[in-house]
């Protein structure tokens, strides 16, 4: 029989779930002192690469978090990708400009579960812990607070926490039991075959794809193993056994030189595209799968729960009321312009039977932005190329006191930061000064005018960037008293 225990220690925020998603939360709410409790249902770290796509948007994040050098270690930037045609004519992509506003152009390669490691080992640094093995049962929620049952092994345990962050999937229990509804459809005439194994006689220099009548087969080296991800879009069931992938590899390709090793870790993928109703239900939100799933077609799905992640841990961490309810309405929109991208870039490979190779700001998610949102006030006309909302941008180049550095380098660690481009004034926020010489720690010279060529400054312009790298205040007209304001 279970041993029920029954104390009920109190926890800002409880989180369920260790991907990536409540991971990155845990590692922002961790670094601003907020106590939380990080569960995770599988006893460890999960096999299998999934995901393995980190775009330049999530490097940024992960800059910011202090794990940039850990995940590019581990991974590979501007893979290059081979396609070869039947006729045996081969083609390549995608291509990345180089500009001085985004500091990581291109998207990463790196499996999923190096992401979780990386994160894992974040949050240790941090001072946290992921509780693995231990699921969430159920729980209820009252006006101030949420008690839910956890459960390890024969053990269970009754929690009660100020907030409850559901990243534990699109089949977790936290959406289930808040009764949101997850609107969408499942095709299951549309799967695809996801495999981790050895190959011999394949370089890996590239990523590998061969595409005939049938369909498409890739090989994608992962970085930092071994090992390649396998990928063929397949119709109804099919068997996982090596002899049926190396059967469809060698109808497809057209290849007789390659042989396939025994897979490490094989998975069907199912077209399941869903987005839930609401964010959250009054103490409950919900972050990553657990509140939007869509085709992999484009590499959005683990990049879209990082960002909501950071999105929510700044205003989770505030506690301002106010703040928690802009999460849903700049998050969820974004959910749903993904779940459109990724819908098209399937389609797109169902009709060339290949994958999607294009890159662009809406895939690099550069482009995201929160103009409209309650959060974002400016001064500017709307036909003015940067507005309040919009992501901020880096600007290398700069000079301080101490030397060279770029704008990223002085607004990391997740506060909200002012640049000034007028008169010295006393700030309440951590403010950089721009000016002609510095002379002073909180001053800054544009030496190389790629931060006026980012932000359009006038004589008296005040920037406020967010916790999360995204404008919230442009004031052209230099208005102080707007700050505060904004700061809540």
């Amino acid at each position: 029989m279970p041993q029920a225990h029954l104390s009920t220690p109190e926890v800002p925020v409880l989180i369920v779930g260790a991907g990536p998603t409540g991971l990155t939360l845990a590692c922002e709410l961790a670094r601003r002192g907020v106590a939380f409790r990080l569960v995770e249902a599988s006893p460890g770290l999960r096999p299998g690469s999934r995901a393995k796509g980190l775009q330049p948007r999530s490097l940024e994040v992960f800059d910011d978090l202090g794990v940039i050098d850990r995940i590019l270690a581990n991974g590979r930037s501007a893979m290059p990708i081979l396609l070869t045609d039947p006729d045996g004519r081969t083609s390549g992509g995608p291509a990345f400009e180089e500009r001085p506003d985004v500091p990581y152009p291109a998207s990463v390669i790196t499996p999923q579960w190096r992401v979780e490691e990386t994160l894992g080992l974040r949050l240790a640094e941090f001072g946290g812990t992921v509780e693995f093995g231990t699921a969430l049962e159920r729980f209820e929620q009252s006006a101030d607070a949420v008690t839910a049952v956890l459960r390890s092994g024969d053990q269970t345990e009754t929690v009660r926490a100020q907030w409850l962050v559901g990243c534990d999937g699109g089949r977790g229990v936290v959406r289930k039991q808040a009764g949101i509804a997850f609107e969408g459809e499942t095709d299951e005439r549309i799967r695809m075959i996801v495999a981790d194994l050895a190959v011999d006689g394949l370089d890996r220099d590239a990523w590998h794809m061969w595409r005939c009548d049938e369909g498409f087969v890739s090989l994608c080296p992962l970085p930092s193993t071994h090992l390649f991800q396998y990928q063929a879009p397949i119709l109804g069931d099919t068997g996982l056994n090596l002899a049926t992938l190396q059967t469809i590899f060698d109808r497809r390709s057209g290849r007789t030189d390659i042989r396939l090793q025994e897979p490490e870790w094989t998975s069907v993928w199912r077209s399941n595209t869903r987005l839930a109703d609401r964010y959250r239900e009054g103490r409950v939100f919900l972050a990553g799968d657990a509140a939007h799933v869509h085709s992999p077609a484009g590499g959005q799905g683990m990049n879209t729960g990082i960002q909501d992640a950071r999105n929510l841990g700044w205003k989770l961490a505030s506690g301002v009321p106010e703040l928690l309810d802009t999460y849903e309405a700049e998050r969820r929109p974004i959910a749903a312009g993904v779940l459109r991208l990724s819908t098209a870039r399937l389609a797109e490979a169902a009709e060339q039977k290949r994958i999607p190779i294009r890159s662009d700001r809406d895939t690099t998610q550069l482009s995201v932005n929160y103009r409209g949102s309650t959060l974002a006030r400016d001064d500017r006309d709307e036909s003015a190329q940067l507005r309040a909302g919009d992501r901020a941008p880096d600007a290398p180049g700069l000079t301080t006191t101490t030397g060279k550095c770029r704008l990223f380098d002085l607004i990391r660690g997740g506060q909200f930061t002012l640049l000034n481009f007028g008169p010295r004034f006393d700030s309440p926020v951590r403010t950089f000064h721009v000016v002609s010489e510095p002379a002073a720690d909180d001053e800054i010279a544009d030496s190389a005018g790629h931060l006026a060529r980012a932000y359009f400054p006038a004589d008296r312009t005040l920037v406020l960037l967010r916790p999360d790298g995204y404008i919230g205040l442009i004031s052209d007209a230099g208005d102080l008293t707007a700050v505060p304001e904004h700061l809540l």
